[in-house]
């Protein structure tokens, strides 16, 4: 790997000295946009044959009252999300085109973020992000080339924030419902001495939850120090979060949805007395650390080059309470209580998690005419440590004092290199080329997923053009081929083969001043894919499994149109079928083909509208509303499955005083979301298994099925004081 760093280096050194020498008469560089350069690699703009929707620091700011990033993006295109605890905060889940957030490739300033093991996207361990978010764009389908997981859903780009040239201070305060409570202060030095920057962010959010005991503390911080002039940006970054919250994950059946629907079993025991109890300390407790240094260099006006390090400290664990639990699990050998052998016993446990993420990636830019081009890559290393430890146990056998009952690691290295280029083929015409490179290297030991020492190499060719009938309209065309390695649960699950996609997309865009629309076809071909299950495993994370062929066809058509000089309507809507191929299933001790059924978790329609009337550049009102159709928790069609559809609409409004004193403004912030108090439910789980034992010589099948519901109406009142 430094043999590919030092290429680089020489590589940026060599086109310097080259430009000096052709242009030793130019004695100013360009001035660039700097800090969009961290994501220039991956990022792309309406002349790129992909299909994505970008969402910038404006829009967000009138909805950011605490809740997490998922949540605020939930009226873009095909975009699904939930909340364990009801409300937006604590855990939360995205999926987009029916693809789980384990297959939404997350980069932070080009940098990965899903975990390397589980390829999740853990926002509790980063609260109020949003806050210390630029920008942020919604890449669907494979998208271009990234660094970490590939993506089979979509790919989200977040930028941080820009360096700011004049200084200022925030302080932001809200409180809603369920106790809900997020304050934040926030500042920047400007530009001193016109080069140097300063900022941060401390944030804390505390919240109850809709369900029972759901509660959430959450810590979090950004620290930034910004070095700029006309050719370099330099920029060191520690941002990072504490997130203490009551498990949430477990869900409620059929009956109890109906009766209790915020009634939580997490941490339930009945005590030496027959007395139903909840063990106060049934959470998560978790924190991570992230450092970045940035570095992008215009090196002339035809290259700039881009060199980033990280490292991300994780470490932390959940506790629960079980009860009469085994011996054997833990290596206890049985002991004699009273005359009788005793071998299972109440206990609290903590399965911990201490990790270790660090590496590079890096790029290169030539712009010249018709031309530009990128090369980079990136290199990656994970390092994992599971281990469990038995804290209290009424009987606790030979035990001793923080004796480990597992202890597992885990090791994985991602390597890739990419290349680029849109090139102008004449004023109409525009091709664009992508091939990546990656190579992952994949070592665990452990009770869940075995010995695994596993090598993939993938190669990923994307190939599109597009036609620019006029300066309104433009027409793309595209085909994207992506490879995935498995996650740790699919190796819980068995033998898991890597997935391979084929990805067309069709799209026309539409620009005018007052009308802005994107239309895209899109058709998603996969062998081997991994999906969702609709099981649980006892952590509470989704289980996958291959599934041989199947496929996502589908249309979407998002519009951004102002009616008047006050109103403003967002409307999307995507509309898909998502199939299994002659899926096979076994039923009552019968291995059966089912034909083609639905892909878990894959509504066929999710339909968007954002409504904003603005009578002036102080006040703005918003009425947001999201629907999802019916969709199955599994793949086998099952009526004991269906997620039955659901809408809700959020009613947003903002209104800036401006004092132009020591206090410049403050702006008041309302948001009630599901105003019409909707009772729906966006996530569950499903399972079947065979039961032999009610009629001795048969096998039947027994189906189950899990809910998570969300809050009916509830409110967010925030109030920031800008200095």
């Amino acid at each position: 790997m430094k043999a590919f760093i030092t290429l680089f280096f020489l590589i940026c050194i060599g086109v310097k000295a080259y430009a000096q020498q052709q242009e030793s008469d130019t004695t100013t560089l360009k001035k660039i946009v700097l800090d969009e350069v961290f994501v220039s690699a991956i990022r792309v703009t309406q002349e790129t044959p992909v299909t994505f929707s970008n969402l910038e620091k404006d829009k967000i700011m009138p909805r950011n009252l605490g809740q997490d990033i998922p949540v605020l993006m939930n009226f873009l295109p095909a975009v699904v999300t939930t909340s364990d605890a009801g409300a937006g905060v604590g855990y939360t889940g995205i999926r987009v085109r029916g693809s789980d957030a384990t297959r939404v490739n997350v980069t932070i300033n080009g940098i990965p973020y899903n975990d390397s093991e589980s390829h999740g996207t853990f926002w509790v361990n980063l609260p109020d992000f949003a806050s210390s978010t630029e920008s942020l764009q919604l890449q669907r389908g494979v998208g271009t080339s990234t660094n970490g997981a590939g993506a089979f859903g979509a790919s989200l780009n977040i930028l941080t924030d820009a360096t700011s040239q004049e200084a200022y201070g925030h302080i932001s305060t809200s409180y809603g419902s369920f106790n809900t409570m997020r304050n934040n202060i926030k500042f920047s030095t400007g530009l001193l001495n016109e080069h140097i920057e300063i900022s941060g962010r401390l944030s804390r959010i505390t919240s109850d939850g809709y369900i029972d005991r759901a509660s959430s503390k959450l810590d979090s911080y950004f620290l930034q120090g910004s070095y700029v002039d006309d050719n370099t940006l330099i920029k060191a970054l520690l941002f990072g979060g504490h997130e203490v919250t009551y498990q949430s994950w477990f869900g409620i059946d059929a009956e109890t949805l109906a009766t209790n629907r915020t009634f939580n079993p997490a941490g339930i025991y009945t005590d030496e007395n027959g007395n139903t109890q909840f063990y106060d300390k049934e959470e998560d407790n978790y924190k991570q650390d992230h450092f970045q240094l940035l570095w992008n260099e215009a090196i002339s006006p035809l290259w700039s080059t881009n060199i980033a390090f990280h490292y991300t400290k994780g470490r932390g664990y959940f506790e629960q309470f079980r009860e009469d639990d085994d011996f054997a699990t833990y290596g206890f050998s049985p002991i004699v209580v009273d005359g009788e052998e005793v071998n299972t016993t109440d206990l609290i446990r903590r399965r911990w998690l201490d990790n270790d993420f660090y590496g590079t990636v890096f790029s290169a830019n030539y712009k010249k005419d018709r031309t530009n081009l990128i090369i980079g890559g990136g290199w990656n290393s994970y390092n994992g440590d599971h281990f469990g430890e038995v804290i209290w146990a009424r009987f606790a056998g030979n035990s001793i004092i923080r004796d480990r009952y597992y202890d597992d690691d885990s090791k994985k290295t991602d390597f890739n290199m990419f290349g680029k280029i849109n090139y102008e083929i004449s004023q109409n015409w525009k091709l664009f080329g992508d091939l990546q490179f990656r190579n992952v290297r994949y070592k665990a030991n452990g009770d869940d997923t075995g010995v695994v020492d596993d090598t993939f190499n993938f190669f990923n060719p994307k190939v599109g053009v597009t036609y620019d009938l006029n300066n309104a309209n433009n027409l793309y065309l595209s085909f994207a081929v992506a490879n995935r390695e498995p996650n740790r649960n699919d190796y819980e699950n068995g033998n898991p083969k890597p997935e391979k996609l084929n990805d067309f997309e069709l799209g026309w865009r539409y620009v005018s001043p007052s009308v802005q629309l994107s239309t895209n076809l899109y058709y998603m071909r996969y062998k081997d894919q991994l999906v969702l299950t609709g099981e649980l495993n006892d952590v509470g994370a989704p289980l996958r499994a291959n599934v041989g062929d199947s496929y996502r066809l589908g249309l979407e058509v998002d519009a951004s149109m102002s009616i008047g000089k006050r109103f403003k309507l967002q409307p999307n809507i995507a509309l898909s079928t998502n199939k299994n191929i002659d899926f096979l299933f076994q039923r009552d001790g019968e291995l059966q083909n089912l034909g083609n059924t639905n892909i878990a978790f894959s509504p066929d329609i999710v339909v968007g509208n954002i409504l904003t009337y603005m009578p002036n550049e102080k006040f703005q009102m918003s009425l947001l509303t999201k629907y999802v159709g019916k969709q199955f928790m599994g793949n086998i069609d099952s009526e004991g499955s269906v997620l039955e559809d659901y809408s809700q609409t959020d009613f947003n409004i903002q209104y800036t005083f401006n004092i132009n004193s020591f206090i410049k403004s403050i702006v008041l912030t309302g948001l009630i979301n599901n105003i019409f108090d909707a009772k729906f439910v966006s996530n569950g789980y499903f399972f079947t298994y065979d039961d032999d034992f009610s009629n001795p010589g048969t096998i039947t099948t027994i189906e189950g099925a899990g809910y998570y519901p969300q809050a009916g109406i509830n409110f967010l009142l925030g109030a920031t004081f800008n200095f």
